[in-house]
């Protein structure tokens, strides 16, 4: 492990609400978790990062076609009792844009670091006009957009996952907007690599991959070109963060490389002002 503190750029803290949503049921096999509590202290998760050496983790609100899975009220309130652990980041409703523009910026008022949607949980890709608010939003506050890419571990389709022409599209019409693409992009990750190439602003987090389970492509862009493109994620509590570093050592990163996934890059795009 290195000798500074990390950032993990995914995580949420489950509520029971988050973790008995149907869609959830293949993920918590994965977990191997047969029974769902009624609450999970904010210790477990902080217990998580201390054991993965993880100084800030960005927690991110869900909001659904539905309504709000883990809302952004819930996020800032895991915040303010981490005392400094967690940064957050808020989610919003695709169905009615002013809202979601006005609760952007109220969310960041209060200090959240960026938005996060997931293109499949509402069954639009995020090429879709109901975004475009949200993309404008997130450059006048100069904040990134996250999103996930490739296929979804929750039983729904992965079609709007497919980074191209889904991204590509928005980050031809917002070059300022900073993106970044969570999952790897598998089974498209050379779709993903090629737009964090062509696009200043576009990049990649490993959340939900162990270090032993990147795809060849994406450990041979992070060694070249890609060295400030990727970040570090672990996309808790679907995984945990020391989970994700199986595999990191045998990778043989650069002291430089290595800083930059796993702090420097991060710190940057979120504007975390760790030091």
């Amino acid at each position: 492990m290195p000798d500074y503190p990390i950032v993990d750029a995914w995580i949420q803290h489950p509520t029971s609400l988050f973790m008995r949503q149907p869609m959830f049921e293949s993920v918590l096999r994965w977990m191997r978790l047969e029974t769902v509590p009624d609450s999970v202290p904010l210790d477990l998760t902080i217990a998580a990062l201390d054991a993965a050496q993880v100084e800030v983790a960005i927690t991110t609100a869900w909001y659904a076609p539905s309504g709000a899975i883990i809302s952004n009220d819930e996020v800032a309130a895991q915040v303010d009792t981490s005392k400094g652990r967690l940064r957050a980041v808020a989610g919003v409703d695709l169905r009615r844009p002013m809202e979601a523009v006005r609760e952007i910026r109220r969310a960041v008022a209060n200090g959240f670091v960026g938005v996060r949607m997931l293109p499949w949980l509402w069954e639009l890709p995020p090429d879709d006009r109901r975004y475009y608010p949200v993309y404008s939003t997130c450059v006048e506050l100069g904040i990134p957009f996250c999103t996930q890419v490739g296929h979804t571990g929750p039983l729904m389709s992965s079609e709007p996952g497919r980074p191209i022409p889904y991204l590509e599209r928005v980050a031809i019409d917002f070059p300022e907007l900073k993106i970044v693409a969570g999952h790897v992009g598998f089974p498209w990750t050379n779709e993903v690599i090629s737009l964090a190439r062509k696009f200043p602003n576009f990049y990649v987090d490993t959340s939900a991959y162990k270090a032993k389970r990147w795809p060849a492509e994406l450990i041979e862009f992070l060694r070249g070109p890609g060295k400030a493109k990727v970040l570090f994620a672990s996309d808790f509590p679907m995984i945990t963060p020391s989970a994700c570093f199986e595999g990191l050592d045998a990778l043989e990163l650069d002291p430089k490389t290595l800083r930059l996934l796993l702090r420097d890059t991060a710190n940057a795009v979120f504007r975390l002002a760790l030091p």
